[in-house]
C-alpha cells in the first residue's frame, strides 16, 4: 500500500512538471479548530431553516431530506474523516459518482487521488463533501439553487469546522466565495459560516484538469499553498 501511495504521488508531481520538492517539515495547521465553548452550534439564520445541528444528524438528512434543488434518487453522501481537518468541496456528484455511489470516481477521482497523495493525504485523510447531494437534470445549479446549496454548503462547512477548507471549481468557488476559480485562486480567502471563519483556498476541478492537463502546473500551485497552509 505504501509503494502504491509513493508512486501515485510521483506520478502526479511528474505530470504537473515539479523536479523539486519544498517544505518538507511536517505541519500540524490542519489540525480541527477548537470548538468555542460559548459558540452556538448553528446561527439564528440558519436555526430559522431548521437545519440540523450535528454532523450527524446533518449527514442523515443531506441523503433523506427535502431539497428543493435536488432530486431525492441519486443521492450520494459525504465521505471520509471530518476530524482530518482538511474538507474538500466539489458541486455535485457527476453521472458516473452516482452510478459508483461515490464522489469523484472515475478517471477525474483517480487524477484527484495522486493530487492528493502529492500532499500526503488519501481518502481516509479527508472530508470529501458537495454542494449538492444529487445531480441536476442540467448539472449545474440555476441561481435560486446555488444561493440555497451555499447557504447549507455553509452549514455544513460550519459543522465540521476544518482547519481549512478547498473548493474545486467555478460553482463551488462562485456560490461561496462570489468569484470564479480564475479570480479567487491563488489567495486564501475567509469563508464565514456559523461557526465562525475558515480559512479557503479554489482549484481547478479534477474533470478540467482531465481534459486540460496543461492546467496542471496551477493546480499544483494550489496544491503547495494548501500544504503550507495560511501564511500570518
Amino acid at each position: 500500500m505504501a509503494g502504491d501511495w509513493a508512486a501515485s504521488a510521483l506520478k502526479w508531481w511528474q505530470d504537473a512538471g515539479v523536479d523539486t520538492i519544498v517544505g518538507e517539515t511536517p505541519r500540524d495547521w490542519l489540525a480541527p479548530a477548537p470548538a468555542a465553548a460559548a459558540a452556538p452550534a448553528v446561527a439564528p439564520a440558519a436555526a430559522a431553516e431548521a437545519l440540523p445541528d450535528t454532523l450527524e444528524a446533518f449527514q442523515a438528512w443531506w441523503l433523506a431530506g427535502d431539497l428543493a434543488f435536488a432530486p431525492s434518487a441519486g443521492r450520494v453522501g459525504p465521505a471520509g474523516d471530518p476530524g482530518s481537518g482538511l474538507m474538500v468541496l466539489i458541486d455535485m456528484p457527476s453521472a458516473a459518482d452516482v452510478a459508483a455511489g461515490v464522489l469523484l470516481s472515475g478517471e477525474a477521482g483517480a487524477l484527484f487521488d495522486r493530487m492528493m497523495a502529492a500532499i500526503g493525504r488519501g481518502r481516509d485523510s479527508l472530508y470529501l463533501a458537495s454542494l449538492s447531494p444529487a445531480r441536476t437534470a442540467a448539472g449545474a445549479l440555476d441561481a435560486a439553487a446555488a444561493k440555497r446549496a451555499a447557504e447549507i454548503g455553509r452549514h455544513h462547512v460550519g459543522l465540521v469546522r476544518p482547519g481549512a477548507l478547498l473548493l474545486f471549481g467555478d460553482a463551488c468557488a462562485k456560490a461561496l466565495l462570489g468569484g470564479s476559480v480564475a479570480q479567487a485562486r491563488g489567495k486564501w480567502h475567509e469563508l464565514e459560516t456559523p461557526t465562525g471563519k475558515i480559512s479557503t483556498l479554489v482549484t481547478i476541478r479534477p474533470e478540467k484538469l482531465v481534459s486540460q492537463p496543461g492546467l496542471k502546473k496551477l493546480a499544483w500551485d494550489d496544491l503547495q499553498m494548501l500544504r503550507e497552509g495560511p501564511q500570518p
